[in-house]
This record gives structure tokens, sequence and C-alpha cells, in this order.
């Protein structure tokens, strides 16, 4: 209802501008089509784990989604305005005999999947300068909050965000979040922390707040150096400072070292959390012509692990695929290499492998330390020209092994298209 609602004001709204206003609003709008094939194996593998078994061997579905984008531009006149859209709609191609629960599509009452699911993300916005309000349904990308995108369809906030950029370099961003609709549903929900694995994180009253706040921005200091800083809040449940610095230092022809640091530190926030987190990471990149060789480090201290929002992506240098290395006291490391093929005359075909170890996780008293590692392999291919020009093939592999929760091998296959529309 609220949405409807919403959407009736921006197009009510809409009508009454001046022709010349309308112009300027349909004459910078964006609108684009991605049709998203997505088939998602997940095998559980026990191996030396000690923890239970789990209670399906294998997730395997197999779905298609479609993503419309429209973000329209502003009207003219000192106070502009303009309206974001977000339609989606998925359905089902393959699931069943308990293969269910990969993350593609709705989960029914019988322990399947829904055969389908739609939802529109609409926000109305307002300009003035160079700084914009939006209010509605949207997506974030930020040290604070990252929406998750990692399967059918994009996970979106209900949210009031104002982002200014007044000052050349400077980037300022504020939000307050009231629900979040997450990738395999199709209505808003309350906003919980993250939980599950050896995280020691404990609540009280239950996992979910009424509101999570943030405030912060990231400042290009010179060319080669970006720095960032965002406070934020989920009501009750936790506070965080997120630090970061990113450096990129030109070595000479098609050579360059990039610098990337991460900290943040997490406290709870009244008396229905423990949350008590230090978390440190950096990841060092030396890139020569096409190929990139990565090294990272993350660290974990303090009384719990990593605290961020349920269903978002953290923002860790060592979260991946499926793990996020961010367990109570665990250490944690990366070796990762990249090479895109245009350097050798196949543009669009790229490839990445990468490594992660972790060890030293807290698994209670008497308990020896909990040890995983993970293994990640991509190639993606977009087509460049001809009649499949933008259409995109990627092939997503990570095997996972654990002490302390379940061994994984998992296959992603995702088939994209985008279609500019305007």
């Amino acid at each position: 209802m609220r949405k409807t609602s919403l959407a009736l004001a921006v197009a009510a709204s809409t009508l009454g501008l001046s022709q010349v206003a309308f112009a300027d609003l349909v004459g910078d709008t964006k609108v684009s089509l991605e049709a998203r094939n997505f088939y998602f194996n997940r095998d559980f593998r026990q191996g030396n784990s000690d923890t239970p078994a789990p209670s399906q061997s294998k997730q395997d579905e197999w779905a298609q989604g479609f993503i419309l984008r429209m973000n329209s531009g502003f009207t003219e006149g000192t106070v502009g305005f303009g309206a974001d859209a977000i339609g989606m709609f998925g359905f089902k191609l393959d699931s069943g005999d308990g293969t269910a629960g990969s993350g593609l599509l709705v989960p029914d009452r019988s322990g399947g999947s829904q055969d389908n699911y739609s939802d529109l993300a609409v926000a109305a916005k307002v300009k003035v300068s160079n700084s914009t309000l939006r209010v509605g349904q949207m997506q974030f990308k930020n040290a604070a909050i990252a929406s998750s995108d990692g399967r059918l369809l994009p996970q979106v906030f209900e949210a009031g965000h104002l982002v200014s950029q007044e000052i050349d370099g400077l980037m300022l961003e504020a939000a307050h979040v009231r629900e979040v609709n997450h990738r395999n549903s199709g209505d808003y929900e309350d906003i919980a922390i993250a939980s599950g694995g050896r995280r020691g994180i404990t609540t009280s009253g239950g996992a979910t707040a009424d509101s999570f706040d943030f405030v912060g921005g990231t400042y290009k200091l010179t060319k080669e150096l970006t720095a960032g800083y965002y406070y934020s809040n989920l009501d009750e449940l936790y506070k965080q400072h997120s630090f970061s610095a990113v450096h990129v230092l030109p070595l000479g022809d098609k050579q360059s070292l990039k610098t990337d640091v991460r900290f943040a530190r997490s406290t709870d926030d009244g008396n229905r959390s423990n949350v008590d987190n230090k978390a440190f990471g950096a990841m060092v990149t030396y890139s020569l012509d096409g190929h990139a060789f990565g090294l990272g480090y993350q660290k974990m201290s303090g009384d719990t692990g990593f605290a961020y929002i349920n269903g978002t992506d953290p923002f860790l240098v060592n979260y991946v695929q499926i793990s996020d290395f961010a367990n109570k006291d665990e250490k944690s490391y990366q070796a990762r290499y990249d090479f895109n093929f245009a350097s050798i005359g196949i543009p669009g075909l790229t490839f990445m492998t990468r490594y992660l170890t972790g060890d030293n996780v807290d698994r209670g008293r008497g308990v020896s330390e909990g040890r995983e590692w993970e293994r990640n392999t991509e190639l993606m291919y977009v087509f460049q020209e001809g009649a499949l020009k933008n259409l995109g093939v990627r092939w997503r592999n990570a095997t996972v092994r654990s002490n302390f929760a379940n061994d994984i091998d998992e296959n992603r296959l995702i088939v994209s298209y985008t279609l500019p529309l305007m």
C-alpha cells in the first residue's frame, strides 16, 4: 500500500509540471532492462567438521529474473524533482525434491520455493545545487551498509537518504532506514543483525530493530588517495565507526600498486546485545598490464565477531563468495590473482582466483580453535559486438572447508543481458 501510494504521488506531481520542466525530466532519464538467468548448486560435505549434519544434502535451483531500472532527470529550476524506480520479477525454472533454500526464490511453507515473486521499489527525489534527497525504496553501497545483489533480484531498503557533493572531492551522505526487502522476499520487514557461525553475538528481546541510521562520506585527499569515515547505528543493537583509506600508486607503464585499508569499531547500543568488536583489514594489489596479484590480511578482536546488517555485504576485505572470515578472534589471509584477457586481444573475458585461510576462531572454553579455508574461481565473458553484444556469461565456483561449520562445494552459472531502453 505504501509503495502504491508513493508511486501515485510521484505520477501526480509529474503530470503537474510545465512542458519545459517535463522535457528536462524525461530528457535525462535513463531506463534499462536486465534479464538474469541464474543456476545455483551448493553441495554440503561434512568432511572433518564436528558440526551436526545439515538437514539437506544440497541446494539446487534454477530461476529467471528481470530487473527494470529507471533513474529520471530533474525538473528545471532551483529545486529539481524526479523519481527512481526498480521493477523486479523472478520465476522458478527448476526446484524441488528438498533442494530449495538457495536464496534465488521466495521460500514457501512446505520447505520448497514459490513459483514466482515480484516487487516495485520507488523513490521520489529532490535536488538543490549538488545535494539530493531521496525518500522511498532504494539500494545502498558504502562502508556502513551495502545492499546484496548476489542472487536473482537485488536487496532494497525503505529509507530517506541525503547525498551532498557541494565541495569538490567530498561526498557526504546520511540516511534513516526503516525496513528491508531481502533478495529472496517480496515483503518488507524489520532490520536484523547478522549472526551465525562462531560470531559470538547474542541478543535479547529479538535480533531486529526499528531503524538503522548512518552518516559519513569519502574525501579525495589527493589524486591517488581517498579516505572515508562512517558512523552507523542499528537501534538498540550496535553502534559502529568505520574508517577506510585507498591509495593507488602509479609505478610506470601499465603498472600500479593499490593499498586498501579498513578498520571498524563496533559496540553494543544499550542492553539488547553484547556486540564488542574491532575489525582490521588490508589488501595490497600489484597490477601489471592484464595481471593483478593481491595479498590480504584481516583480524577480529574483542568479545564478539564483526557486526553488520543481516543479508547485506559486510565492508570487509576478506568477505568473499561464501564466507566473511569475521568470527570471534579470527585471523585470516588472502592470496588473489586476476587476469584481463583484453591485454592479449580478447576484450570482455576476465578470470579471477583466490584462496583464503582463517584460524584462531574462539569456539568456546575447552574446545580447539576454529579453522576454515575457502577457494574461489570465477570466469566471465561479456560479448563486445554483434547480435549478442552486452550478453554476459559468468561461472563462479567455491569450495569451503571448516571444523566449525558446514563444508561446501558450490557452483553458480549466471547469464545476463542488459538492454538500454532510454
